[in-house]
């Protein structure tokens, strides 16, 4: 497969609750990335609570880690979840691939599909979200603004809404653009903040809801990754979906 080793893939150093959800031909996979968990280790200290509990290249944007028979192995990183989202995340097995899937992400050729549980009730069931929003970066840290000149669209669906314990929506959300912090940012806007949003929600709630469900996690779940792509000359055809955790089953 590929070239790579018949071992390659049912060997991978993967961190705790971390699960391969499918890969195709071309070493090109998805994972289902639990919630609290970064996308990859920013040093050697983070590597325990990685996607993958290995070195990571941040210049090569890839994770390197020794085979039991010695050998050296790589698998590159495609795209990133804030560590308190979770959901599908994608990774390919050689540098010619992801060149190839990373040109995908930055001509917006990637269909994405994230859910999310929201304090409150929308008065339309269905909409398109267009807002100017600012990102800033500084000290490592991500802050994004509802007032700026950077263009970020999504396409919003209520599922459905209970008065349970708490006014909560499980919703649908569809990113047009890939802003950092865009859902969080245009959740908020609305009046919708996410549940256990730490920096952009409804702070007060988020303590009750805590509280009341003994569940702190930022309710964000990247659900479904899709799209065709082309490479050595031919076209395939990707999707992969990760199913909602219990946790916002048992929520709503």
């Amino acid at each position: 497969m590929n070239g790579l080793p018949g071992d390659f893939w049912e060997t991978l150093p993967l961190g705790t609750g971390a699960r391969l959800l499918t890969r195709d031909p071309n070493g090109l996979a998805a994972f289902d990335k639990p919630h609290g968990m970064l996308s990859h280790p920013n040093d050697s200290t983070d590597e325990p609570r990685a996607l993958l509990t290995c070195r990571y290249d941040n210049e090569a944007q890839c994770f390197q880690w020794k085979a039991a028979d010695g050998s050296d192995r790589r698998l590159w990183l495609l795209n990133r979840l804030d560590s308190a989202t979770s959901g599908v995340i994608l990774a390919a097995a050689s540098e010619q691939l992801a060149e190839a899937i990373r040109d995908h992400y930055l001509n917006k050729k990637v269909h994405k599909v994230y859910q999310a549980l929201v304090f409150g009730q929308t008065r339309q069931n269905l909409e398109f979200w267009r807002d100017q929003l600012a990102v800033k970066r500084s000290h490592g840290r991500i802050r994004t603004a509802t007032v700026g000149n950077v263009s970020a669209e999504t396409q919003f669906q209520l599922i459905r809404h209970t008065q349970k314990n708490f006014s909560t929506s499980l919703v649908r959300l569809e990113p047009r653009t890939g802003r950092s912090h865009q859902l969080r940012v245009q959740c908020a806007k609305r009046h919708l903040p996410i549940v256990g949003d730490q920096t952009y929600g409804d702070f007060a709630r988020n303590r009750a809801f805590a509280k009341g469900t003994k569940n702190k996690r930022l309710f964000l779940h990247s659900l479904e990754t899709g799209f065709t792509y082309y490479f050595g000359g031919k076209s395939y055809t990707f999707r992969a979906v990760a199913p909602l955790p219990k946790d916002f089953t048992l929520a709503y």
